[in-house]
């Protein structure tokens, strides 16, 4: 494995895609229950945010922007009410998903704002490209946890900084103070970084020969606890086994490994001393007593010497030779327990012929972070690296200093029982702003259609009305012309129905007129004057008198005073003449005259 830790790596986003969705959002939306003003505000009456946001800001208040701006009566513009949403929005899911400790990144939040402010200011542009680096590269402290120490100190004393940044930007009203900051810290997380890396690969080699050594001495104590473990032995030969040759297979399981040769015989050589020493297993077989204590002491001496890199000191062989001697004359050794009494001698039987771990079993875990506990409490953990002889873990924090070691089934325990849990993978903050610009376009175009057809509603019922009202009025006229026409029809029938009375009763005057024209006529005896009235108005009436009447052929023929200018009529000429008011009977009397001119006057009227 590596002892290079893994740094996090962002996916570059377009800044001009993104400039284009943060305007269009913050034009395009419209959120409930949001203060959007009532009406279209003017550049003069759009108010001043800022200093509301920076005493926000200074007081590090964690609450939304929308919040604030509700929570005073103030009229905000359209602009400004979209991008306290956006800065509260991007800001929520990046509290939510970015993964790092809460307690981090509650206070990165509260930039909701600065990014308010700045959205309301320069739209697209509110975010320098520096600023979004900075976010993203708040995954190398993915690790952090609030322990209180040293490296977590260091991390709250820069975020300390990033408050006076902030409210400088606020009082300079650019993006300068916060831009110089993020530059800064950008540079000095390159160096920290470098110094992570060696102080890892520094440790790691540490760890590794420690790892060795615990090993070792792990597994020949377990090997020396198995032998002794219920033996009574003469104490030389105990304490020689605990003090030296324990030591023996420490250095062999070192210089070469359990699978050596040297391991082995050193194994071999302690369970010969065990067996020479206690009667209970020795006194059985005599002959192989004899023989293993002719041959135990070159075969100490050898094993020493190649384990070692020395000759065993001299004392020790002749000790125990003379151990042995006794134990085949039979003679009475004094026995006492081979491991003391008190119980200071621990070991682990497990540690003797301990399987290897597949590269398989810990891959999955080699360089991730782990959780412990919940919220703010929890505590974070790199799985730096697995040591392969001792099996144990190598935990670090962010800093890449050792926290602790812990066996590798203690750590399967633990995530079994879910104490212990993977960090999954961190979310960089501008990916969050990707995915959550991409979901309100969404949401802005939808806004868009519906306010679309909505107004496509509106036209067409607009337009229904105007038809219905076209037809309305259209019906009444119809309806106003068909009674006009009825009023026309019923006026002319009417007048048809006088002009037909008018000429019934015309007839009926005329044919009366003519009776009595006719009947004055048939009075009219001879010498009976008529006045004829001239056809020119300018000539005076002619008056003549009855000279002849033929009553068969009803001729008549008048004269006038001096029996000359004779006028011949016929008596329906006469008639025609009295009705039509030409011609007068004279001397017919006044009941006559008066008949006459009634009727004559009601054919006038009539005809008028």
């Amino acid at each position: 494995m590596s002892p290079k830790a893994k740094q996090p790596e962002a996916a570059p986003i377009s800044r001009k895609e993104v400039a284009v969705r943060i305007n269009q959002v913050l034009t395009g939306i419209r959120v409930p229950d949001l203060p959007y003003p009532t009406g279209n505000s003017t550049p003069d009456a759009i108010p001043d945010w800022g200093p509301l946001l920076l005493s926000c800001w200074s007081e590090q208040r964690d609450e939304r922007v929308t919040h604030v701006l509700r929570s005073v009566q103030i009229g905000w513009s359209v602009r400004q009410v979209n991008a306290a949403y956006l800065a509260d929005r991007i800001m929520d899911v990046f509290l939510n998903t970015s993964g790092l400790h809460a307690s981090l990144v509650s206070r990165v939040a509260r930039l909701r704002f600065w990014c308010a402010w700045r959205l309301g200011e320069d739209g697209g542009k509110a975010f320098p490209q520096v600023v979004l680096d900075w976010l993203d590269h708040l995954q190398e402290w993915r690790g952090w946890s609030d322990t209180g120490g040293r490296s977590s100190r260091a991390l709250l004393d820069l975020l300390d900084s990033l408050v006076v940044a902030v409210a400088a930007s606020f009082e300079q009203g650019s993006t300068e103070p916060v831009n110089v900051y993020c530059q800064q810290w950008l540079e000095d997380s390159k160096k920290r970084l470098g110094q992570v890396d060696r102080l890892r690969h520094r440790l790691y080699e540490t760890e590794l020969g420690l790892s060795r050594q615990r090993h070792a001495e792990q597994v020949s104590k377990a090997l020396v606890g198995r032998a002794l473990k219920g033996r009574q032995l003469p104490i030389f030969i105990s304490g020689f086994v605990l003090n030296d040759w324990m030591a023996v297979l420490k250095q062999s399981v070192l210089a070469d490994g359990e699978q050596s040769e040297l391991y082995r015989h050193a194994n071999k050589i302690l369970e010969w001393l065990v067996w020479a020493g206690d009667p209970a297993l020795s006194d059985k077989d005599r002959g192989k007593l004899y023989r293993v204590g002719e041959q135990l002491g070159d075969l100490v001496h050898d094993v020493w010497r190649r384990a070692m890199g020395q000759d065993i000191p001299v004392a020790k062989i002749e000790a125990i030779n003379a151990v042995i001697v006794d134990r085949i004359k039979g003679q009475i050794t004094d026995l006492e327990p081979a491991l003391p009494v008190s119980g200071d001698f621990v070991y682990e039987a497990g540690w003797i012929d301990r399987a290897a771990l597949n590269d398989s079993d810990f891959e999955p875990y080699l360089e991730r972070w782990f959780v412990k506990g919940e919220g703010v409490d929890e505590q974070r953990r790199f799985f730096f690296a697995l040591l392969p002889d001792s099996h144990e873990i190598v935990w670090t924090n962010g800093a890449g200093v050792k926290l602790r070691l812990q066996d590798w089934t203690e750590f399967q325990a633990e995530l079994d029982a879910q104490t212990l849990r993977l960090l999954p993978d961190l979310k960089p903050f501008g990916e969050v702003l990707d995915e959550t610009l991409r979901l309100l376009v969404k949401v802005c175009q939808k806004q868009q259609r519906q306010r679309e057809q909505a107004a496509l509603e509106v036209r067409a019922r607009a337009e229904a009305v105007r038809r219905e009202k076209e037809e309305t009025q259209r019906l009444a006229a119809q309806r106003q012309a068909a009674h006009e026409a009825m009023l026309e029809r019923q006026r002319a029938e009417a007048e048809q129905q006088r002009i037909a009375d008018e000429k019934l009763e015309l007839g009926r005057l005329v044919r009366e007129a003519e009776a009595e024209a006719a009947r004055q006529i048939d009075q009219l005896e001879l010498e009976g004057w008529i006045v004829l009235e001239s056809e020119q108005a300018k000539d005076a009436p002619l008056r003549l008198k009855l000279a002849v009447k033929i009553a068969a052929t009803g001729k008549f023929v008048f004269v006038d005073r001096l029996g000359l200018n004779r006028h011949q009529l016929m008596r329906e000429e006469l008639v025609a003449g009295i009705v039509g008011g030409r011609i007068k009977i004279l001397g017919g009397g006044a009941a006559f005259d008066d008949t006459l001119s009634r009727v004559v006057g009601r054919i006038r009227g009539s005809r008028g």
